[in-house]
């Protein structure tokens, strides 16, 4: 599966001072780790799991589990008998064990430049105590779950360790989900109270998060679901100004007299008045390995998000090692990840991984071009960040602007570059590599899923060769494979299904209140595989490139085609700064392949382009991938995480109306637009 070597030909690798001081410092001590992790996972794991504190150990083997649903029950069972608390181990054993606590835990940078706050591992100790005894006192316990609609601040943080110390579950709905999401969500995890914030800034728009979040409250009322207590942060009021979370009382620049926050006085609770009757001592609740840690809801095939379920102590273990190892972590390390926790990576990379290894980070509040497209690259001289984690859709979007508002800023503190969210293309890799980085940092191009907990095939900095656009190989534990529509293996340099073999301890458990749909979703189609819903490459150096969704696959003319692979091919031209393909159906060929373009900035679109893109798709994959048309498209449908909404894309192609629920949609005004510049002709 892995070869013996690795190539040394159109490859990358990472710098010669950076393998100094690597954890993996080599292809080959990689590979020799990489077969002790699934030969004797059981040793491999218990090496990991050295680095933690447990109440109590564990008895039987490390990892039990059943992948065949024609063998009975789907199940996965990491460390059984053990107990423990994540809170603890984050926090308490930072500070007492490990003697950080006068380290900084978050440098929180806000919407506005200058609006910043510093926590140390002792304050966010104290904070998350404080505030896992106001939960108590609200009577939330042990099993219960809570739901967090919050804005990125520090409180979130502080919420959602809360949670974990008294072994509440909790449920993060990210904040700029609809009413109508929140609702959904709320009552599918049958959440006993609500934590929320009065309003936030995206950019220079103003968020009532607060209006939002009773619209949602009223909606679960008005479906026989009430929730009697809402905990509501004072983010942008006087409140917020006059109580320090951190070493430094946040600046006026935060505060908004003009926002008009509803209150509820007989359902509404003030956080601030809650947490200064508080103590900031909290003994936590010691809970099981497969105890429920959270739920996160991610979408599904129809229509219905599924409450995807994480469990203590392998979801601990699985993060830890992997933003150690995937992103080299060293104690000096200033680490920053740009997403949002509302989504998996952020739970798993800007709160769980990074504090379990005792990092500093950045946490972000802002957008990358506010007030100006150079914001990312000052706060990365502002802070000396030298690991940065972010999504092909930023790096792109950066890209129209080109390398000038990059090169303003001096970036030599950075070591290590990262990709999260979709695979990224070899062009906007290849820009990131050569003007972000500057040609010395190597880019961890991870691919894994709010399923998976954390990263599944992925670089190491220090170790693995990179090719642009190719997430490399498998991490430690994870048994990647290739199957055809018949569910056979496929061997060598192959496509098809990407499927694993085996668990790791990070993968999730079940769908929440629904565990044959977690059977049926990703263990049914192939018996004895977890099936990502992904198609794979694999070349003849054994290298996985993710073609995207199957459901992002194109069947024309009898030929199986990727959507990423086209939309790849389009971007090579220096024209085209973002593309999105999607089928159109077509009475002869099956389905035809529908394109839309973002140009770079100072580009005409006329029909000399239009034949150059043309030209370079077919002969970058040959004639069957030919666009049949080709759209125009100043801006894409994207969600406010910046995916693009395909299930829009393929309704516009058609020329239909019915939409369904775009409120997810960071800028409804682009469906218009769009539907405007339709193409009525092949071009």
């Amino acid at each position: 599966m892995i070869p013996d070597k690795a190539p040394k030909e159109d490859v990358f690798h990472g710098s010669e001072d950076l393998k100094k001081e690597a954890h993996i410092t080599s292809f080959e001590n990689y590979k020799e780790l990489y077969m002790k992790s699934i030969e004797n996972p059981d040793e491999f794991w218990g090496d990991v799991a050295k680095d933690f504190f447990w109440k109590t150990k564990h008895t039987g083997q490390f990892l039990d589990y059943n992948f065949d649903v024609t063998k009975g029950e789907i199940f996965v069972k990491c460390m059984e008998g053990a107990s423990t608390n994540i809170s603890y181990n984050l926090l308490d054993r930072n500070v007492h064990e490990r003697k950080l606590g006068d380290k900084v835990a978050f440098y929180w940078e806000g919407n506005e430049p200058g609006d910043e706050l510093t926590v140390t591992y002792r304050e966010l100790l104290q904070r998350v105590c404080q505030f896992a005894n106001v939960l108590k006192s609200q009577g939330v316990k042990k099993g219960d779950r809570v739901s967090i609609y919050m804005p990125m601040v520090v409180e979130l943080v502080v919420a959602m360790l809360a949670c974990a110390r008294i072994g509440a579950v909790h449920s993060i709905v990210f904040a700029g989900f609809s009413a109508e999401s929140l609702c959904e969500r709320i009552m599918d995890s049958q959440c006993s109270l609500l934590i929320t914030a009065d309003g936030f800034y995206r950019g220079d728009k103003l968020i009532n998060l607060k209006l939002l979040a009773d619209e949602a409250l009223q909606k679960c009322r008005d479906k026989g679901f009430p929730i009697e207590k809402c905990i509501m942060l004072k983010h942008l009021s006087k409140e917020a100004e006059e109580t320090s979370l951190g070493s430094q009382s946040p600046p006026a620049k935060r505060s908004c007299p003009d926002l008009q926050v509803p209150w509820n006085p007989e359902v509404d609770l003030c956080w601030h008045a809650l947490v200064r009757g508080a103590s900031d001592e909290c003994e936590p609740e010691w809970c099981g390995s497969e105890d429920p840690l959270f739920i996160l809801y991610t979408s599904g095939s129809t229509g219905k998000p599924k409450g995807v379920l994480h469990t203590v102590s392998g979801y601990m273990l699985y993060t830890a090692a992997t933003f150690k190892l995937v992103f080299d972590y060293q104690l000096d390390d200033v680490y920053w990840c740009t997403a949002d926790i509302g989504w998996i990576t952020g739970h798993s990379y800007i709160t769980y991984g990074p504090l379990a290894n005792g990092a500093t980070s950045v946490l972000f509040e802002g957008l990358p071009t506010y007030p100006d497209v150079s914001r990312m690259w000052e706060i990365v001289d502002k802070y000396h960040v030298t690991k940065f984690y972010t999504a092909p859709t930023a790096i792109r979007l950066l890209m129209k602007y080109g390398s000038e508002p990059v090169q303003k800023y001096k970036r030599e503190s950075l070591k290590v570059l990262g990709t999260v969210g979709e695979p990224i293309n070899p062009e906007a890799w290849q820009w990131y590599y050569n003007v972000v980085g500057e040609r010395r940092c190597p880019i961890v191009d991870t691919f894994w899923q709010t399923e998976t907990g954390g990263h599944v095939l992925t670089p190491l900095p220090a170790a693995t060769p990179m090719k642009p656009g190719s997430a490399t190989f498998p991490f430690f534990g994870v048994v990647p494979a290739i199957l055809n529509e018949s569910g056979e293996e496929l061997e060598g340099p192959s496509e098809g299904y990407l499927v694993f073999k085996q668990p790791w301890p990070g993968v999730m458990r079940t769908v929440y209140g629904n565990h044959q749909r977690f059977e049926t979703t990703y263990f049914k189609k192939f018996p004895g595989y977890y099936v990502t819903g992904d198609g794979c490459r694999r070349d003849k150096d054994g290298y996985y490139w993710i073609t995207g969704r199957i459901d992002d696959m194109l069947n024309v003319s009898g030929h199986l085609l990727s959507t990423a692979e086209v939309e790849s091919a389009l971007v090579e031209h220096e024209a085209v700064a973002e593309a999105a393909v999607v089928g159109r159906p077509h009475p002869v060929k099956g389905e035809s392949l529908y394109c839309f373009v973002t140009l770079a900035d100072g580009v005409t679109y006329n029909r000399t382009l239009e034949a150059e893109l043309k030209k370079q798709v077919r002969e970058k994959i040959g004639a069957i991938a030919t666009p049949d048309y080709i759209q125009n498209a100043p801006a894409l449908p994207k969600t406010r995480s910046g995916k693009i909404m395909r299930r829009v894309l393929r309704k516009i192609a058609c020329d239909e109306r019915d939409l369904g629920d775009i409120s997810t949609l960071a800028d409804s005004s682009v469906v218009e637009q769009l539907f405007q510049n339709r193409c009525c002709t092949a071009v």
